[in-house]
């Protein structure tokens, strides 16, 4: 049997198979980004009770009202947004489900879609398989910053969608007001929308968080995506949401109906209740992981490793320069086998990686004790 794939050119993702490998070799995992921690246990304890009280039927396609509400009263609280929750926020089964069904309802054949290399795995095939071109902008170390007169230079009549990212993934650069202005002063004139990847929209180091939402001209153009499963230690749950205008959630609603329906009646009945019980928990996301960045960054002050800026997000950049002439995927496969620590080689997520680039990426979401071991073996290189 020949099958034409439409993805040819993809494979198992690289997180897949480093997990793989740490697993093989008993290795201590920083390379998927998942907490190693239990979540809020008062947060698995309405779950259990939603489940045992029957909430395990279809919920509302669009997400349950309580849960709707609630993001629309996080949205309020951090970025003084005022949404229709019924008419504006969409929950669906992961952030990743979220950018799927943006891409899948809003890009047509032969449109073109601006990415930010490096950029997160899952937004070219899901370009791809809407039959889009992707236009990629590099960010160079060491702060990833844009360069908006490159961008300019991509724009065309063409451009349908500019795919971002902040606080990014994998570099943890985060961007400044003046960024938001410069990308809504680009495309203003053209027909072109904006889907804004804020899944670590809470995790950040700065004084406070940037979001589309915050942006009054640029948020009526824009799908703006997050997460749960980031905020609340729960990357299992698979539970994100969107918020868009009217016009642009009713065409992902479109796509969304499809794809899952809906998501798990009693996770969102969970979330709902913990939101409206503990509004402040939000906010103390960033101090949290604050310092599981700086525990891990002074415990490889020692090093060989060049530490880059980490401004969000719960990654941490490493330059191996000083160590190893490898390329990247090399050095974390022998980084498994060797010193058992997994890493991610940061070339994966660029369509051309910058020459003489020698940068891999560590999560610090995990238990302090798995900080300290991870930075212990690495300081032996």
């Amino acid at each position: 049997m020949t099958i034409a794939s439409k993805l040819p050119a993809t494979g198992t993702t690289i997180f897949t198979r480093m997990s793989a490998l740490a697993a093989q070799f008993g290795a201590l995992n920083l390379s998927q980004g998942f907490p190693d921690f239990p979540p809020d246990q008062r947060l698995l304890q309405r779950a259990a009770d939603a489940v045992l009280h029957g909430n395990n039927q279809y919920a509302p396609m669009a997400g349950l009202p309580a849960l709707q509400e609630a993001i629309a009263q996080v949205v309020s609280r951090h970025y003084g947004r005022i949404l229709s929750a019924a008419q504006e926020v969409t929950v669906t089964s992961g952030a990743s489900e979220a950018i799927f069904d943006a891409i899948a309802a809003l890009v047509h054949p032969g449109d073109e879609v601006i990415l930010f290399d490096p950029a997160y795995d899952l937004y070219e095939p899901a370009v791809l398989l809407a039959g889009g071109r992707c236009k990629r902008l590099t960010l160079h170390a060491p702060d990833f910053r844009p360069d908006w007169q490159a961008f300019a230079a991509l724009l065309s009549p063409k451009t349908r969608l500019v795919l971002i990212n902040s606080p990014h993934n994998p570099t943890g650069a985060c961007w400044q007001p003046a960024d938001l202005d410069a990308l809504w002063q680009a495309i203003a004139p053209l027909d072109t929308l904006v889907l804004s990847d804020e899944v670590y929209e809470f995790i950040h180091f700065g004084e406070q968080a940037l979001s589309v939402n915050s942006h009054p001209a640029l948020r009526e153009r824009s799908l703006v995506v997050s997460s749960f499963g980031k905020s609340f230690h729960l990357t299992g749950w698979k539970l994100g949401y969107a918020i868009a205008p009217p016009a642009l959630t009713a065409e992902l609603r479109k796509v969304h109906q499809y794809v899952t329906f809906c998501t798990t009646h009693p996770l969102q009945t969970a979330i709902a209740g913990h939101l409206e019980a503990l509004p402040e928990e939000t906010f103390a996301l960033a101090d949290f992981y604050r310092a599981k960045r700086d525990r891990l960054r002074q415990a490889l002050a020692g090093s060989r490793f060049r530490l880059l800026p980490c401004q969000g997000t719960y990654f941490q950049l490493l330059d191996y320069s000083a160590i190893s002439d490898e390329d990247d995927l090399a050095f974390c496969e022998r980084l498994v086998k060797e010193v058992g620590v997994a890493a991610i080689p940061i070339s994966v997520f660029y369509e051309t990686p910058p020459a003489g680039q020698r940068l891999i990426r560590l999560c610090f979401a995990k238990e302090d004790a798995t900080l300290l071991e991870a930075a212990r073996r690495l300081c032996q290189l």
